[in-house]
């Protein structure tokens, strides 16, 4: 089953946000049949309009790169069973048989004296922080149920943040409009000349820098790695990645390790960025322009480079939390969308799916692709929060049928990692060939051209 233009909206929104020719659009069409459950906000019209308009970016730079333009993009066809299954990899993810640890036991709601909390603490830090900020007498759900409750839910937020933890108070409303993309600035350069590439890797050759951590940013990383991108992800060393979460996303890259408080760390760094074509970001704002590697710098000093920023509150949000860390779970609770996903009068919920996160890739990866097909020499930003507007107030359900006969396992994918044998979800685009390396194993360096 083929079905076209009726699911056209919500990439024709996506598709105009990241400025791309409105006519291209139509090309678009979809077969098969996904699930991503029947909640109150429109998920599975997020999921395929994300996929389809990175599809139609990888198209239009496969275009430019074989000397034509972007009316030469070629149609799209976006399976709906292939999209559905991307979107919760991290659920498909099985390592030797194991199946991830996907929220740690202090992550999760907890009713407060006037509402409802949501922790996040996944990483050993962050568990740490909640520990200290709430004097808990042991890391337990136990200690957590009993220490929250008798505090409102944002004095529980202002002292988990104050520690260095996570934890967003449960907002009833919808968080105020964000943009789904800000074209910062160009910088009147372009980057280096990109020839004709294979058929099926329109980024063959661009040398992609990656600086995220989680899902989103990892998610737009792996899928520029699978269209013929050289990604190479560099972390601190004193800031370890969860080995499930880089097994699920570090597919299609390379991981290195550099301290970039070390003066010969530093120096490989600077190396890096010369030769890089694009650099993706995903830590807060302002923690890269402590090292002088903010976006403003790097396109000052690099002119030429794409540099796509991804944070998780917005790029206009206000106070404190412009510059606050967050993931997924917590924009849904600091953004209105987890009390509108919960049962009337009831404990909040979540979407079907982390879609904030895996949308917001998709659109990263799909607004390094127009830039680069454009030339290069400029930044891009992206949030979590502005996926999230577009979410509630953009997005429209659409008829999509139903989801009798959908099934993930055409999707699924058996290959040997750095992990041992991972069972992994299929990247909408395509086939990996390889799977990933274990995080921070690789040399820091870009591989010949």
């Amino acid at each position: 089953m083929t079905i076209g233009e009726e699911r056209s909206s919500g990439t024709a929104q996506a598709w105009e946000a990241l400025g791309g020719a409105p006519e291209l659009v139509g090309r678009v069409r979809h077969r098969g049949v996904g699930d991503l459950g029947q909640g109150p906000l429109p998920v599975a019209e997020l999921a395929r309009a994300t996929v389809a308009a990175c599809g139609l970016a990888a198209g239009e730079l496969a275009a430019v790169r074989a000397g034509g333009g972007a009316e030469d993009t070629a149609p799209l066809v976006v399976d709906e069973g292939a999209v559905a299954t991307a979107f919760v990899s991290e659920r498909h993810l099985r390592v030797e048989g194991r199946a991830p640890v996907t929220f740690a036991p202090l992550s999760g709601f907890w009713r407060t004296a006037d509402g409802w909390v949501r922790t996040h603490a996944n990483y050993p830090h962050h568990e740490a922080a909640l520990v200290r900020a709430l004097r808990l007498p042991s890391a337990t759900p136990e200690a957590v149920r009993a220490a929250v409750a008798g505090r409102t839910a944002v004095e529980v937020q202002e002292l988990a943040y104050g520690e260095g933890g996570l934890a967003v108070a449960v907002a009833t409303e919808y968080g105020d409009p964000q943009p789904l993309l800000e074209p910062v600035r160009a910088s009147g350069a372009r980057g280096r000349p990109l020839g004709p590439a294979p058929a099926g890797r329109p980024a063959a050759g661009v040398r992609v820098l990656d600086l995220t951590r989680v899902i989103a940013g990892p998610v737009a990383t792996r899928t520029l790695g699978l269209l013929g991108a050289d990604v190479l992800r560099i972390d601190p060393p004193g800031l370890p990645e969860s080995d499930d979460a880089y097994a699920d996303t570090g597919f299609g890259k390379r991981s290195a390790l550099l301290d970039l408080t070390q003066a010969e760390d530093r120096a490989v760094f600077e190396g890096l960025l010369a030769a890089a074509d694009v650099v993706v970001t995903g830590y807060r704002p302002g923690a890269l322009e402590r090292y002088g590697f903010g976006a403003r710098e790097l396109l000052e000093r690099w002119p030429g480079l794409v540099v796509a920023e991804l944070c998780a509150w917005g790029w206009r949000a206000r106070g404190p939390w412009a510059g606050r860390r967050g993931f997924d779970s917590l924009v849904q609770a600091g953004y209105g969308i987890a009390a509108a996903c919960g049962a009337p009068g009831g404990a909040p919920g979540v979407l079907p799916a982390q879609a904030l996160d895996h949308g917001t890739g998709y659109l990263v990866a799909a607004g390094v692709l127009r830039a680069l097909a454009e030339g290069g020499g400029r930044g891009l930003r992206f949030s979590l929060a502005g996926t999230a507007s577009w979410l509630v107030r953009g997005l429209v359900r659409e008829p999509v049928g139903s989801a009798v006969g959908y099934s993930a396992e055409p999707w699924l994918r058996v290959t040997p990692s750095g992990y041992g044998v991972l069972r992994h979800a299929a990247s909408p685009f395509g086939e990996w060939e390889v799977g990933p390396s274990r995080w921070g194993a690789d040399r820091a360096g870009w591989l010949p051209r």
